[in-house]
């Protein structure tokens, strides 16, 4: 039986610009079951990249409501949207949001240590994703030392820090050429068939979508079309 993990009920939010009103969500709803992967996609502008924040406990809506499991995040503080945000979700992002002074091994500590799971056991924790996105030998270098895959790679290992239940990948492709994108994309596919860890992928990128297996089309705020893939991308090679 599934479960719904995510829950959007007639969502929208609305940003003020001097005395215009703008709805970059206009009456959402959404469930997002347990170990799905799910790529929202649409044009610069239909709401994406706000659904985004909302989903990932970064902002709250003007109005309606949003369910992670049973807890409405519309409603909760914000040190406890935090504090959820921290534990159930991680964030890939497209540039990485690496902290530039801290090495590899370090950055992957972080979102331990704001959770308070610091100590021995978040250092090896945190060399074991690192040499399971294939950086065991790159623990001590900074960003700056690393090229770009190997940079989302981190990003990768930092976004499981905590072991979420969701990965939210915000154009994790963007920065990356194709043939590295490819295998960051390979990295989220195995992170959901082989973990069951739900997947959501924000992007514009058609050649990003064909990873999905579901595919929710924005349009000026609103949902234009909700699908099942019938084929997943790796499978169809």
């Amino acid at each position: 039986m599934t479960k719904t993990l995510i829950e959007l009920k007639n969502v929208k939010k609305t940003y003020r610009m001097g005395d215009v009103e703008l709805n970059a969500l206009d009456g959402i709803s959404l469930k997002i079951e347990k170990g799905e992967f799910v790529a929202i996609t649409g044009a610069s502008g239909s709401g994406k990249s706000t659904m985004m924040h909302l989903v990932g406990c970064l902002d709250t809506p003007s109005q309606g409501n949003i369910f992670l499991e049973d807890t409405d995040i519309s409603l909760i503080s914000e040190s406890r949207l935090a504090e959820i945000r921290g534990k159930k979700i991680g964030f890939i992002f497209q540039k990485f949001n690496l902290i530039s002074t801290l090495t590899a091994l370090d950055n992957v500590i972080l979102p331990m240590d704001f959770q308070n799971n610091n100590g021995n056991g978040s250092e090896i924790r945190a060399k074991k994703l690192l040499e399971s996105v294939g950086l065991g030998d790159r623990v001590h270098h900074k960003p700056g030392e690393l090229s770009g895959g190997q940079a989302q790679r981190v990003a990768i290992a930092r976004a499981l820090a905590n072991n979420p239940e969701v990965i939210l990948a915000d154009e994790p492709t963007g920065n990356l050429d194709s043939k590295t994108g490819e295998t960051v994309m390979d990295f989220l596919c195995d992170l959901h068939e082989k973990e069951g860890k739900t997947v959501i992928l924000v992007t514009h990128d058609l050649n990003l979508v064909k990873f999905a297996k579901r595919v929710v089309k924005l349009k000026d705020g609103k949902i234009e079309s909700d699908t099942n893939a019938h084929k997943h991308r790796r499978n169809s090679k």
